[in-house]
């Protein structure tokens, strides 16, 4: 007797029953049962699923060019793509991220909810798919190893313009804090020791410039993103496909996106081909390590709050200790510390994916994309929260910033044009050995009259070029 909550479904290994309410058919079904791997599904991450759709609409667009589907099989199957593509039936993706065949379960994924939800806009019930196909229709003139990774190429670009509007948001923050800690005098320090003042604020813009540079860096490589291989089928020869296909898909999806989509120039290359991810994994893990030094010097400056730099106050955001009273930790800088550990690891992940491609395809492509949607979706949350929790917050503390400058032994560093290197070199180690301050021991060696000290070491006058010709020592 026959379960009326399932329907069966046939493949080359037989039949299945499939939940009824399900869009998915029989090679998702089996996939759900052979991959309990990452316990992150498709539907996890809703980009993935939009550049299914994306790949998929605009290879109806061009099947029916080509005539390899009817207009009423096209009309449907665009139509379920645009509600994939508006965030709906996303439940119905429950493939595991991390699988084997080369994406296989992905694609059949997309293919099987895109048939039913366009069998059901067409009036049929789903499951029966000889008015429209998960195989014939959905995946015409298609393999998996040109439809999954120029998903994967649309599905990256948009989580990579997402990822900038965040970091754009983390710069903004940067910048406003340069401006607000503009006359701030500091001790700037190289190799952890006593170099020469600057301002809190110039700390600050080179933060914010150097995200800026990644922006521009990450932009680069995104570019690989919107070179796609549709048409190549299976290996990058066009078997299955008629002429004229790959060009009229392309020109689909840059409609469909609105985005400057061309093809591979060599289809054999680019479907064996991952540089792409390479390439933008690298960009993540160069732009981690950026990160990461900004939260070490954010930890370095707020150090203290009696015993350390203390330059900077961070947010206090929970209790630091179960058993110190009163430390507060900088949980904030940490966590994001830890993000970009991650980001870093999983490059390393899609190196190794990527170095194991055979012949003409590389089946790890799975793990890649799983490592680069979590670094991207790390970093978003992780941006947000070091802004929101932590840079808006920044308080600095004027007064010892400026106590440390006046009481620092690397302002002698701004006599040498005038005494030189030698004199001055003699002044530091004096100052170190005795504690005095340089100022006193210029003023005791003779060196300069008072006036012309307090002229060459205000903090003010360090922190940019200054032309010091006017100011000659004693003989």
């Amino acid at each position: 007797m026959s379960n009326q909550n399932f329907r069966v479904e046939s493949d080359l290994l037989g039949k299945k029953e499939v939940p009824q309410e399900a869009l998915y058919g029989v090679q998702t079904a089996r996939a759900i049962e052979n991959f309990h791997i990452s316990g992150n599904k498709l539907c996890s991450y809703p980009n993935f699923i939009k550049g299914l759709a994306i790949t998929k609409k605009a290879a109806a667009i061009a099947n029916e060019q080509v005539k390899m589907i009817t207009p009423e099989q096209s009309k449907a199957i665009q139509a379920a793509c645009d509600e994939l593509m508006a965030g709906k039936y996303h439940e119905h993706f429950p493939v595991d991220m991390i699988q084997g065949g080369a994406g296989t379960s992905t694609n059949m994924n997309a293919n099987e909810v895109i048939a039913n939800i366009a069998l059901e806009l067409m009036g049929h019930k789903r499951g029966e798919y000889k008015y429209c196909d998960s195989h014939d229709a959905c995946n015409a003139s298609q393999s998996t190893n040109d439809a999954y990774p120029c998903a994967i190429h649309m599905a990256m670009y948009l989580e990579h313009l997402e990822l900038v509007q965040h970091m754009e948001q983390f710069i903004a923050s940067l910048d406003k804090k340069s401006k607000e800690f503009a006359n701030i005098i500091k001790m700037g320090r190289t190799q952890l020791q006593d170099a020469v003042p600057m301002t809190l604020g110039q700390t600050f813009g080179g933060f914010a410039a150097a995200m800026r540079l990644e922006v521009e860096n990450l932009k680069l490589a995104a570019r690989e993103f919107l070179v796609v291989n549709m048409g190549a089928t299976a290996i990058g020869t066009g078997i299955c496909s008629k002429p004229g296909y790959s060009a009229a898909c392309t020109k689909a999806l840059r409609d469909v996106t609105g985005w400057d989509i061309t093809l591979a120039e060599n289809l054999v290359e680019a479907t064996s081909s991952t540089a792409c991810l390479v390439e933008y994994s690298a960009a993540l893990k160069r732009l981690a390590i950026r990160t990461n030094k900004i939260c070490n010097d954010l930890r370095l400056m707020g150090s203290g709050p009696r015993c350390g730099l203390h330059e900077v106050h961070l947010p206090e955001r929970q209790p630091g200790s179960s058993i110190m009273p009163g430390k507060v930790n900088p949980v904030i800088p940490e966590v994001m510390n830890q993000v970009c550990y991650k980001v870093i690891g999983n490059d390393l992940t899609i190196t190794i994916a990527a170095d194991n491609a055979q012949l003409e395809l590389n089946v790890m492509e799975p793990v890649m994309a799983y490592s680069l949607f979590e670094s991207l979706h790390l970093l978003m949350n992780g941006y947000d929260t070091l802004r929101t929790l932590c840079i808006d917050g920044i308080v600095a503390d004027e007064k010892r910033c400026r106590q440390l400058v006046e009481n620092s032994i690397g302002i002698v560093t701004m006599l040498n044009p005038i005494i030189g290197y030698d004199a001055s070199t003699e002044i530091a180690k004096e100052a170190s050995e005795t504690g005095r301050g340089v100022y006193e021991l210029v003023l005791e060696h003779g060196l300069l009259t008072k006036e012309q000290l307090d002229m060459v070491l205000q903090p003010e006058n360090m922190i940019e070029p200054k032309d010091l010709s006017g100011i000659v020592a004693k003989k």
